[in-house]
């Protein structure tokens, strides 16, 4: 079960694509639950990583990203009845 894990917080996959080798989905979510509720899950996570990066096994790598927020052309700039707002300034009461 704790491979289901490891395989499910990998992958960022849904709780129930978990495979059946490694056991009822469902087992392994609430095995995981439980030991992110009572702090073991962080415990064993951190010191699997200090033990890593002792040995170098990490590269610690920035990485940004960004997301992109479509909007309807129209809609975009527009204030209320239509009026282009600018940076900086409102629109007249």
């Amino acid at each position: 079960m704790i491979d289901g894990i490891r395989w499910r917080t990998r992958t960022g996959a849904p709780w129930r694509d978990v495979t059946e080798r490694y056991g009822p989905w469902d087992r392994v979510y609430d095995l995981f639950r439980h030991w992110q509720r009572d702090g073991t899950w962080a415990r064993t996570v951190t010191r699997l990583q200090a033990e890593a990066d002792a040995k170098g096994l990490i590269t610690w790598d920035v990485n940004a990203d960004s997301t992109v927020c479509r909007v309807q052309q129209h809609a975009a700039g527009r204030g209320e009845r239509g009026l282009l707002i600018r940076a900086g300034r409102l629109p007249a009461a």
